[in-house]
């Protein structure tokens, strides 16, 4: 026991012949030790039997020292073996979000929108007044909304439509654009619903454009990007910048329109809200609603990637757990 105690190695070979004289299976000490315990009288097995493992477990002990203390040396020598294979490099991937953001976006540019970006703290023109909401509209009031209180006029977007005003301000017809961006919401959070959340609004304005411009070019999407059987239908619906206005469903892709626990049996997803562009929403900023006509559309990209990936609780996409985002290195990026 002692002999092993005391016993240096200053290389891995040293190391490695001190482990084949202990540990050998074929003719190392251990091995012959065990052998001769077959003849040992039995009063005495225990004990000695007991010394045996006691010095399986110091050799074993030893040569995991010895090793520990040669990689500390070789480490701070600088001596290193240059043929050793380097440490893997873990990839990553996007969010679930920004890997959606980016499909929907690459649809519509196809189509020929072009990507519009604005500031999230906005003023209440943008976001409401040259969107056609009355000075009463709910959608003002504080349970909705995040306002500025040093300045009532300045609060957090609600929606990226306040992109559309900044376009139609500075570009004159046609105009095609797409608005990907981050809103505010003053929302209780659950597994359905978060005060942050991101959307998608196109925006469509040109001479002759008409509703079945505006079915054509979402049912080019949701086959696009729900897959190729896909349906869509139109339900009315209401809203304050549009009119007429619909709630687009697409047919489930799960059931394949059958009825499921996800659609909830009736075959139909609800993915977005759209409608013409009403006439007082083109004069307030500026383009002739006599000449002009145009369709705009809006999705919560949330909503999308959860029917996408099967996701059921909204919040999950703002904890950042490595566990959940690490599912989706194998989707296309």
């Amino acid at each position: 026991m002692s002999e092993v105690e005391n016993y240096s190695a200053t290389t891995a070979e040293q190391i490695e012949e001190f482990r084949i004289r202990f540990l050998s299976k074929k003719n190392g000490e251990l091995v012959r030790l065990f052998n001769e315990f077959k003849n040992v009288p039995a009063e005495q097995k225990k004990e000695l039997g007991q010394k045996i493992n006691s010095l399986k477990i110091a050799v074993t002990d030893k040569i995991n020292s010895l090793k520990e203390s040669l990689e500390e040396t070789e480490s701070t020598t600088g001596e290193f073996d240059l043929t050793a294979p380097g440490d893997a490099i873990k990839l990553g991937s996007r969010h679930p979000l920004s890997i959606v953001r980016n499909q929907i976006t690459d649809i519509f540019k196809r189509l020929g929108f072009v990507i519009s970006e604005g500031p999230e703290i906005e003023d209440d023109w943008h976001v409401f007044s040259a969107l056609n909401f009355a000075e009463e509209h709910p959608a003002r009031d504080m349970q909705d909304t995040f306002f500025i209180e040093s300045n009532p006029d300045v609060l957090l977007r609600t929606h990226t439509s306040s992109i559309q005003i900044r376009v139609m301000e500075n570009q004159k017809p046609p105009i095609r654009t797409i608005n990907p961006g981050r809103v505010f919401r003053n929302e209780a959070i659950s597994a359905r619903a978060h005060c942050i959340f991101h959307q998608i609004e196109g925006l469509y304005i040109d001479e002759n454009v008409s509703f079945a411009d505006l079915k054509q070019t979402l049912l080019h999407f949701a086959k696009e990007f729900f897959g190729p059987e896909t349906k869509i239908r139109l339900r009315p619906s209401y809203f304050p910048f549009t009119e007429p206005s619909a709630e687009v469903d697409v047919s489930c892709s799960l059931c394949g329109g059958k009825g499921c626990n996800v659609c909830k049996g009736t075959g139909w997803l609800e993915i977005l809200g759209c409608g013409m562009v009403d006439p007082n929403v083109l004069e307030l900023n500026g383009i002739d609603s006599k000449k002009y006509t145009g369709f705009a559309f809006g999705m919560g990209i949330e909503r999308i990637a959860m029917l996408k990936f099967g996701v059921n609780d909204l919040r999950l996409y703002f904890e950042n757990d490595v566990r959940f985002l690490d599912q989706f290195k194998s989707v296309i990026q």
